[in-house]
């Protein structure tokens, strides 16, 4: 079955950003999914995760998928520095990273910035429901912190309020690989892509991304097919980290590292998590490296209306984003889908 999709490109024109510069000639990718109806009330906004464009989340859609277009008009907005939006990262060959680049754009610079796409560009008058994996659950938690009136439901799936310390600590440690490359030529830019570093960058992230149940079981062979774990880190880590800029992989980081919607109520996470009126399900894996259980649990007794369902699971933080694996995306499925035919908090 096929159903309605478009592509675009947003014209933001210069975007200040919050922590100091602008991003110049600011433009923000887009990717629809359905159909808007009379009311522009249907819309689920969709954000990337790290280093994702529309393209890679477009799979979990689909009538019979977690999120159903035929029901929903989705909105997926690509997030600025994925080579897709406004990017700091070389966009040919021999082209120079972008000197001009913020040093910091924030997941509240971006939605403030899909804010406007929904609005000016599609007319939306209600956010049925703000979905997010990874460093996109952290946008739709933004979402509904920073647009209350407007959101009625948010997802939050592996992802947090607020980017946890030891979080933190794994991004640290991403961010030194790069600035460690000889082509670094300091605050995120290189003078040539780092391949080398970036293969290192891989095979860190591998360690974390997957538990180590997931591993131990060996399902790198049994459920993705991987004849061997040093091809499973080349084909499903390297492979996928080679086609991102280096400079684009250090300005998300960077943005993940800063997550925070609090920072609007003089950093009080308690203050912005009551702030939210949206009715707000949190689907965290239970095996999840950096995005924990207990972060979620510490940010339920705030939330006006919400619930906590962990994925019982030891596919780690890849539970969130189940391709591949028939067990998690069942369970993902069933519940958005219940969460989404539930009547959201009253406003």
């Amino acid at each position: 079955m096929t159903w309605p999709t478009d592509t675009g490109s947003f014209a933001l024109g210069d975007l200040p950003v919050e922590h100091g510069g602008v991003i110049r000639d600011a433009r923000l990718g887009w990717a629809t999914h359905g159909t808007l109806n009379a009311a522009r009330d249907n819309v689920i906004v969709y954000p990337c995760s790290y280093g994702a464009t529309h393209d890679d989340l477009a799979w979990l859609i689909g009538p019979d998928g977690v999120l159903d277009p035929t029901r929903w008009f989705v909105i997926i907005p690509d997030m600025f520095g994925n080579g897709i939006s406004s990017s700091p990262g070389r966009s040919g060959p021999d082209e120079p990273d972008d000197p001009d680049y913020p040093a910091l754009v924030t997941m509240a610079d971006n939605v403030r910035a899909q804010h406007r796409l929904l609005t000016e560009v599609f007319g939306v008058t209600e956010v049925a429901c703000a979905y997010g994996f990874s460093m996109g659950a952290g946008q739709a938690y933004h979402w509904a912190a920073l647009y209350p009136d407007l959101v009625r439901r948010a997802i939050v799936v592996c992802g947090s309020a607020r980017t946890a310390v030891h979080n933190r600590v794994f991004l640290s440690g991403l961010l030194r690989v790069l600035e460690a490359a000889p082509e670094h030529l300091g605050d995120g830019r290189f003078s040539a892509e780092p391949t080398r570093a970036v293969r290192a960058f891989a095979h860190v992230y591998a360690g974390w991304g997957l538990s180590q149940d997931f591993y131990r079981e060996g399902l790198y062979e049994t459920a993705l097919g991987a004849p061997d774990l040093e091809t499973f880190l080349r084909t499903d880590w390297e492979d996928s980290f080679s086609t991102s800029r280096a400079a684009n992989l250090y300005a998300q980081a960077l943005t993940w590292s800063a997550a925070d919607i609090s920072a609007g109520h003089g950093s009080d996470l308690p203050a912005a998590l009551a702030s939210i009126r949206a009715s707000v399900l949190l689907l965290p894996g239970s095996t999840d490296l950096y995005f924990r259980v207990a972060d979620n649990e510490a940010e339920l007794p705030f939330l006006r209306d919400g619930r906590l369902e962990p994925i019982p699971s030891i596919w780690g933080h890849r539970a969130g984003s189940p391709a591949g694996n028939p067990e998690d995306l069942a369970f993902l499925t069933r519940h958005v889908r219940d969460w989404l035919d539930r009547d959201p908090a009253p406003r």
